[in-house]
């Protein structure tokens, strides 16, 4: 389930970064980072662009925190259901905003702020979820530090290659996600990787409710 979500994480950057303006609305370290260039003068960037996502994506952050304390005591499976049926309705929304929306002059300008903030209340609340998930090497969104640990922990380090797997799948998934969301937005548009993250997040999500791990109090993840 997680590698669909980072893969998801993928379309979602190709969305944000290609065609909402060069904004992240998933990965905030850019954000910041941009924001930094913006307020510097950089051309091309905008202050309000960045501010709105990261605005958005702490509120979807502290709704994900709020969510999974009163879920605490619920099966995983119930909460984890929950918060992908509001991750894709937030993406679907998104998707219908895209219908008009013009890439290269980034209007009308209410499509583009909508489009951002939806997806940034998504990201943030998939962040929190997965957070109070907590597993190791795949927090479906950033990589610094797999790929970081990937190097450290090799064998050339020193080290014995410790879930390897893992990592190099959240590596590849972030990799297929952007390239995949990246063909689809210049071909068709940004609706429909919107539809695409949202239904893998659904699907795989139902998947992983069959699991009988997904049975277990959801207070129990950590």
């Amino acid at each position: 389930m997680l590698v669909v979500l980072t893969i998801t994480t993928g379309l979602v950057d190709a969305v944000s970064v290609l065609g909402l303006g060069r904004v992240f609305t998933a990965n905030m370290t850019g954000n910041i980072v941009f924001l930094g260039f913006a307020v510097a003068g950089t051309p091309g960037l905008s202050v309000p662009l960045y501010l709105v996502s990261i605005a958005g994506f702490l509120v979807g952050a502290a709704l994900g925190g709020r969510f999974g304390l009163i879920m605490a005591n619920s099966l995983r499976r119930r909460w984890l259901l929950a918060i992908a049926l509001i991750e894709t309705g937030l993406f679907f929304g998104a998707a219908l905003f895209a219908i008009g929306y013009d890439i290269k002059t980034l209007t009308p300008t209410h499509h583009l702020y909508a489009m951002i903030i939806l997806t940034a209340i998504a990201m943030g609340l998939r962040n929190a979820t997965v957070r109070r998930l907590a597993v190791p090497d795949l927090t479906t969104t950033v990589l610094t530090l797999t790929v970081t640990a990937i190097a450290a922990e090799s064998a050339i380090a020193g080290g014995s290659n410790p879930r390897l797997g893992r990592r190099l799948a959240s590596v590849l998934s972030i990799f297929a996600g952007g390239a995949i969301g990246a063909l689809l937005v210049s071909q068709v548009g940004l609706a429909p990787p919107l539809i695409l993250a949202g239904a893998s997040i659904l699907i795989a999500t139902l998947v992983y409710a069959i699991h009988p791990a997904s049975k277990t109090i959801s207070s129990n993840t950590r």
